[in-house]
């Protein structure tokens, strides 16, 4: 007995002290139940008070008219080191040196890279090169800059920060374009040097699509991927005319304000949720799911993933989530309801836990952990299953005209961005973050590409951390909707008109119809040239 005792107080200190190892912080731990307030002002730039359903948000509308204003946003910049060549550097490189040379800025862009980097031969193909001092070593780069956009993978720079740091020289600001790195030094007590400024710059759209929208935008004075920008650090007091000019010189339509952990928490949540990881697990879900009901592979994934990518994503994108609804016939509401009530509460189940494994640092060691593993166990293809094998051969053959919108996985696809939209909301995040992870970024820079070539076209253009992430969780997605959701429709088991009503009542709506209002003209065209070059994992 006193040898089990001994053993009984031993584990439980054990468990006690495991428990404290792993809690979640305070600050996760406390939950917002309001949006955050977000007003800012500009010595540069005209901000605008917008109303997003029953909060009112500070915005800078976008636009090449304001490229004049880029100088004086830039002062005191004289070489800008973006650093990596990964997915957004590309792009944001480009943009960044396109608008500044037309707005009159002499600032210099300069991409840092190892000597040995393959990308070295991409940089030069689009005009960057030693010989015009645009093109170096990254530590030499980072020396030499004012700006600093640190735009290597998450995992790279959980393990580089100390050396980067120290090669900044006094006075330089760092730029990023995700705040994983904050969450990462949170999560081991640390922070980032309090003589620096710090901004980001948060383009919610992968890479080549912020390049490709700049390009096809320059007709009607822009067009692009919105960003959210971050003032962490100002000790010079200019940090948010400069974040703001970063993102004017990217093209962004709209600007608006976040804080960098409510930034990684809202953008490492929201593309394993229904931005990449969620979409994927619906789409293999529901071909399987038709098939079973008797249609033929090429119907089944007609009305899977063609139905959301041709059909659902583009009435949300021009009018928004309640249209796809409201434009259904009477049969066809009572299909979609009988989705949508089945599978809400299933998907935010897995929607919440991811959240909360964000929060907590849990997905930020995953992420880490992963970079370690990357080279002995790489990233592989996720197109070669029967689901996207039959893609290859459907769009092969599509007509855009005869694309069908499934009220069925209308409602599997609209649940499960409003249940992701509330988990955002009830942890206390800001529309204008809220509409852009979970809608905007979803269906006018993400869903084209799976639209113009498959699931991996779409995810591997991502980030490491996105593409690590959609992986892990799209089969939770997956097998959740077909164990839980799909069989309470099977099963008979009756609508919940309370969630419709919540659904129909939902003030995100209203936000959703502001930020269509301020969206541009022009539509992504992933097939047309472009200086951009996509990643096709063979």
């Amino acid at each position: 007995p006193t040898e089990k005792m001994k053993f009984s107080l031993a584990l439980g200190a054990m468990m006690a002290a495991s428990a404290a190892a792993f809690a979640p912080s305070s600050q996760f731990a406390a939950r917002q139940s309001s949006a955050m307030q977000m007003s800012f002002s500009s010595d540069v730039f005209s901000p605008q008070e917008v109303k997003f359903a029953d909060t009112t948000e500070t915005i800078v509308k976008g636009g090449r008219d304001l490229f004049p204003l880029l100088p004086k946003a830039f002062e005191g910049v004289e070489k800008i080191g973006v650093i990596g060549w990964g997915s957004q550097a590309p792009a944001q490189a480009q943009n960044l040196r396109d608008s500044l040379n037309e707005s009159g800025a002499d600032v210099k862009v300069t991409i840092g890279l190892r000597p040995s980097s393959p990308s070295y031969k991409e940089a030069q193909e689009v005009g960057f090169s030693e010989e015009d001092g645009t093109l170096g070593e990254v530590f030499d780069v980072i020396k030499q800059s004012d700006l600093v956009v640190l735009l290597i993978s998450d995992a790279a720079q959980a393990k580089l920060y100390k050396e980067i740091f120290a090669a900044m020289k006094p006075g330089a600001t760092l730029g990023l374009s995700h705040g994983f790195l904050l969450g990462y030094l949170d999560s081991i007590g640390e922070s980032f040097p309090e003589d620096m400024d710090v901004i980001a710059v948060c383009p919610k759209g992968m890479g080549p699509s912020v390049r490709r929208l700049y390009e096809q935008g320059k007709e009607v004075n822009g067009a692009g991927i919105n960003s959210s920008f971050a003032v962490h650090q100002d000790k010079s007091g200019k940090a948010t005319d400069l974040a703001l000019g970063w993102g004017i010189a990217l093209g962004s339509p709209f600007m608006f304000e976040t804080t960098l952990t409510s930034e990684y928490k809202s953008d490492i949540y929201g593309e394993r949720g229904i931005l990449l990881g969620a979409v994927h697990g619906i789409v293999e879900s529901l071909y399987r799911r038709y098939q079973r009901q008797g249609m033929s592979p090429e119907e089944a994934f007609k009305q899977s993933c063609e139905s959301i990518t041709g059909n659902i994503v583009k009435t949300i994108s021009k009018v928004g989530i309640k249209a796809v609804y409201e434009g259904l016939s009477d049969d066809d509401k009572k299909i979609f309801e009988e989705a949508y009530s089945a599978s809400y509460m299933p998907a935010k189940e897995i929607l919440q836990e991811i959240y909360d494994e964000v929060a907590s640092g849990n997905e930020i060691r995953t992420i880490i952990m992963h970079g370690y593993r990357l080279d002995k166990y790489p990233v592989g293809k996720i197109d070669g299953t029967d689901t996207w094998q039959v893609g290859e051969r459907v769009r092969a053959a599509r007509n855009d005209d005869d694309i069908p919108l499934n009220p069925f996985t209308a409602g599997v696809y609209v649940a499960t961005m409003m249940a992701q939209i509330d988990v955002l909301r009830e942890a206390g995040h800001p529309y204008s973050e809220i509409v852009n992870e979970s809608v905007i970024e979803a269906v006018d820079s993400l869903c084209p590409y799976m639209h113009y070539r498959g699931v991996a076209f779409m995810v591997d253009n991502c980030s490491f951390t996105a593409k690590t992430g959609s992986r892990k969780w799209a089969p939770r997605f997956d097998y959740i909707l077909d164990q839980l959701a799909y069989t309470a429709v099977d099963n008979g088991k009756p609508v919940d008109q309370d969630r419709i009503k919540d659904f129909l009542e939902n003030p995100v709506h209203e936000a959703v119809t502001e930020c269509c209002k301020l969206r541009p003209t022009v539509d992504i065209s992933v097939d047309s040239a472009s200086s951009t070059k996509e990643i096709v994992i063979e």
